[in-house]
């Protein structure tokens, strides 16, 4: 997810922005599933897929608009 991060569609969108919006997500996801629309600390809209594994929540991608 780091690498992903460091292109341009996702730049201004930090790791903490991604944990903490993974988390304020509420209930358990068992597939996966797209989150549309939020927004990092500088602004940047985007998209997260994520799921619900045993070890927590993985967060497969992070699509910046």
């Amino acid at each position: 997810m780091k690498q992903r991060l460091r292109e341009q569609r996702q730049q201004r969108i930090s790791v903490q922005d991604i944990i903490r919006q993974a988390k304020s997500i509420p209930g358990t996801i068992p597939v996966a599933t797209r989150f549309r629309g939020f927004s990092s600390h500088a602004g940047r809209t985007y998209d997260m897929v994520v799921k619900d594994i045993a070890k927590g929540r993985l967060v497969i991608t992070v699509i910046g608009k």
